[in-house]
């Protein structure tokens, strides 16, 4: 292994340390969803191949924290700027094209996220079920989901002021840089 090697490896690791050190205050739910996400999991684990007797409710209640954690998760994505989109578009474009899709993919991501949280609503006041193997009411899951979607939609519209305060030369810089980046 040569030096450049080293150095470039040294380089990532200070990437991911910059991304792991920018853990806040509204990343703790999705941390702990996922901690007992996976301690249901390893629990549903054991009991069905340790002691060949599972335990039913695991499954269920599994289930339910994956959807929760996708959309509490959701924001801390929509928050960096991390969902997946198609950023080599931009190398293509003109320069004084790019901040005004910009702005429009955010209104656009606003207004999805908003009319999801919405929909999420609608559908927790109509749910009179409860969860099969515990007394709990699914509507409390789809309450929390629409929570989710409006804190998405809260970032998006963040980030859509974001990028209409930036001259245009800024954010095509910056989306040149994140496609040069691979990010």
């Amino acid at each position: 292994m040569g030096v450049d090697n080293i150095k470039s490896l040294i380089d990532e690791l200070e990437e991911v340390s910059d991304d792991i050190s920018d853990v806040r205050w509204m990343d703790i739910p999705v941390l702990g969803v996922f901690s007992v996400l996976f301690f249901i999991v390893a629990l549903q684990f054991f009991t069905r191949y340790v002691l060949n007797d599972s335990l039913g409710w695991t499954e269920e209640i599994a289930r339910y924290l994956l959807i929760l954690l996708g959309f509490i998760g959701g924001i801390t994505c929509v928050r960096k700027g991390k969902h997946i989109y198609l950023e080599f578009i931009f190398g293509y474009l003109p320069r004084q094209i790019i901040k005004p899709i910009v702005v429009l993919t955010e209104v656009l991501v606003t207004y999805f996220w908003g009319y999801c949280g919405w929909l999420a609503i609608e559908l927790a006041q109509k749910s009179r079920s409860n969860m099969v193997s515990i007394d709990l009411p699914k509507a409390y899951v789809y309450y929390i989901v629409s929570a989710g979607c409006f804190f998405m939609a809260l970032f998006a519209a963040l980030k859509f002021l974001e990028a209409v305060r930036k001259p245009s030369d800024q954010v095509a810089r910056e989306k040149a840089e994140a496609q040069s980046e691979g990010i």
